[in-house]
């Protein structure tokens, strides 16, 4: 009986081997060089989940402003006319409009027409954004006429 305990406790001391330890340590190293660059590339994505959402808001907002618009809104950059992009914030014709995302760097509207008819249907926001997945600088847009456009500008 206490030689089969001694056998027990000799057979428990022993460690892994150096080769169960290098299959390991290469089963990680292989883990790890999938996971890092998928981590890297979700701040990218980020970024053009950002810029979309704002210039989506920004688009409800303007087609909000001409349900009881007695004027388009001008397309010049001052902080009381059109889509103004200034202190971090977004005004449109001087009211806040929100935040602006971490990375955007410019907001521009547009519209044909010299009446609010016409402008109510062929206005355009783009907002421009850095440190995106489509390169240094990209852009979205979104229109009275095609809706949400995450390809390019107006």
């Amino acid at each position: 009986m206490i030689a089969r305990i001694r056998k027990s406790i000799d057979e428990k001391d022993r460690g892994f081997t150096l080769i169960e330890l290098l299959v390991v340590m290469i089963i990680i190293g292989i883990l790890a060089a999938i996971a890092i660059p998928v981590f890297l590339n979700q701040r990218k994505k980020a970024n053009d989940t950002a810029a979309v959402s704002d210039v989506s808001t920004l688009g409800k907002e303007i087609a909000t402003f001409y349900v009881d618009a007695t004027a388009p809104l001008a397309t010049t950059g001052t902080a009381t006319a059109g889509v103004f992009l200034g202190g971090g914030r977004y005004a449109i014709q001087g009211n806040d409009a929100g935040k602006a995302s971490n990375g955007v760097t410019a907001a521009t509207y547009s519209h044909t027409g010299t009446d609010v008819v016409q402008a109510s249907t062929s206005w355009c926001v783009e907002v421009v954004y850095s440190g995106g997945s489509q390169g240094a600088t990209s852009e979205v847009s979104y229109s009275a006429q095609d809706g949400l456009d995450k390809t390019g500008g107006c």
